[in-house]
């Protein structure tokens, strides 16, 4: 069994406020977890319409609907570079579970650090994250942790995956 970066939606806040670094050096403003957070949101709150009215309704193309192992109907994905961040997506979504705010317009990257950890280390976002939801940990999937992808691991509230994510901004 591998360590598995483990995020728990309930206590994590916007990464600005819990000032989580990356490590991964592709990227000028090391935010790999805004992209990664990106990502979990579109696998678990993203209703995956059959239709996909926020696929079509996209101007610059920069939306679409890959296949995955996990969700038979595929799960949502965002090209950065064609993405313009005007937010046409998350009118025609007709469930309104985009929304602007989760869709920044700068590109980022999260590998987990693959290879680059020595044995026993965790990964920046772990060790730079205030507000406890991140970790990273050898873990047996149960009831209120599912794999969203390959070595990322949420923990929903409850165990209910339509369950609102949004909440209101820790208060400091």
């Amino acid at each position: 069994m591998s360590a598995k970066l483990i995020i728990d939606l309930a206590k994590s806040i916007i990464q600005e406020e819990s000032e989580v670094k990356c490590s991964y050096k592709h990227h000028p403003e090391n935010k790999g977890f805004d992209s990664l957070l990106e990502m979990i949101r579109f696998a678990l709150i993203c209703r995956r319409c059959e239709s996909a009215p926020c696929v079509k309704a996209c101007p610059q193309g920069a939306l679409e609907k890959v296949p995955s192992q996990k969700h038979d109907t595929g799960i949502l994905k965002r090209a950065n570079m064609l993405c313009t961040g005007c937010g046409t997506c998350a009118i025609a979504c007709p469930f309104g579970t985009i929304y602007t705010d989760l869709i920044p317009f700068p590109s980022s990257v999260c590998d987990v650090c693959k290879d680059r950890l020595s044995p026993g280390e965790k990964p920046l976002c772990v060790e730079t994250c205030k507000d406890g939801s991140i970790d990273y940990a050898e873990t047996k999937i149960r009831g209120d942790l599912t794999e969203v992808f390959d070595n990322i691991v949420v923990k929903i509230s409850g165990g209910v995956a339509w369950e609102p994510f949004l909440k209101e901004k820790v208060k400091k």
